[in-house]
C-alpha cells in the first residue's frame, strides 16, 4: 500500500473525470485521496458529484475578482488550506496566471482531449477531424504557463473512424480520459515520475509492447 497523495480538483462543469477519479479511489485502486474539490462555476454538476459522495468542495466564482492574480492567490488558498500535493485540472476552463504555477511547482496535472502537442486548445475533436488524422486521443500532462504544453506523463490513441462525428469521437477519447487520468496520478503517488527536460521518465516502466497500430489495417504489407 502506497502513501496516499492528497489532491485538490479544479473544475467547471459535468466532472466526469472528476467521477472516474472517485471511482478509482473508492475501489481501492488509486491511493489518492480528495481532499477539495474548487469550481468556478457555482452551476456545474461536478459540486453534485461531490454532495453524493460527501466530498468537501468550494465555489469561487472568477467573476468576483478584479484581476486573473487575485482569483488565483484565491484558489492557492484554498488548496493550500487543506493540505493540497497534487493540483488536478479536470475541465477547468480558466487559464491560470504565472502566479498559480509558482505556488505549485510541477504539482499541476492537466488531462486533453488530444495527442499533443498536435491541437491544443479548445474544439480538438473538430480540428482532429478536419485536419484528416487516422489517430486522435488524449494526453495527461504536467501543466505550465503555456496552453497544453508542458511534460506529457501518459497518452492514450483513439483511432478516428470514416464516419466519425465530433461527438462520437469525443466519446471514445473520454473512455480513455477515464482510464490514463487514474493512472498518472498513482505514478505520481508511487513516486514514480522522473522529470528530465521535457521528458517525463516512469520508474521501472516496463516500457510499451512492441505492437504497432495501423490506420487503416494493412492488408498487403
Amino acid at each position: 500500500m502506497h502513501k496516499k497523495v492528497d489532491i485538490g480538483v479544479l473544475v467547471s462543469g459535468s466532472g466526469s473525470n472528476l467521477q472516474s477519479l472517485i471511482n478509482h479511489i473508492e475501489s481501492g485502486k488509486l491511493d489518492a485521496e480528495i481532499k477539495i474539490v474548487v469550481s468556478n462555476n457555482p452551476d456545474a454538476y461536478a459540486l453534485e458529484r461531490c454532495r453524493n459522495h460527501h466530498i468537501p468542495f468550494s465555489v469561487i466564482e472568477h467573476r468576483q475578482y478584479a484581476s486573473r492574480e487575485e482569483f488565483d492567490r484565491r484558489l492557492i488558498d484554498a488548496l493550500n488550506s487543506v493540505g493540497t500535493e497534487l493540483v488536478v485540472m479536470a475541465g477547468f476552463m480558466r487559464i491560470l496566471s504565472s502566479e498559480f504555477f509558482k505556488a505549485f511547482p510541477l504539482r499541476i496535472m492537466n488531462i486533453h482531449p488530444a495527442l499533443l502537442p498536435a491541437f491544443p486548445g479548445t474544439h480538438v475533436q473538430k480540428k482532429a477531424l478536419d485536419y484528416g488524422v487516422k489517430f486522435s486521443g488524449c494526453t495527461v500532462h504536467f501543466a505550465e504557463e503555456g496552453v497544453d504544453t508542458g511534460p506529457i506523463i501518459i497518452q492514450s490513441a483513439v483511432p478516428v473512424y470514416d464516419d466519425d462525428s465530433d461527438d462520437t469521437l469525443a466519446e471514445r477519447i473520454l473512455r480513455e480520459e477515464h482510464r490514463i487520468y487514474p493512472q498518472a496520478i498513482q505514478f505520481y503517488a508511487e513516486g514514480r515520475l522522473k522529470i528530465d527536460g521535457r521528458r517525463v521518465l516512469i520508474i521501472d516502466n516496463p516500457g510499451p509492447s512492441d505492437s504497432v497500430l495501423h490506420n487503416p489495417p494493412l492488408e498487403r504489407f
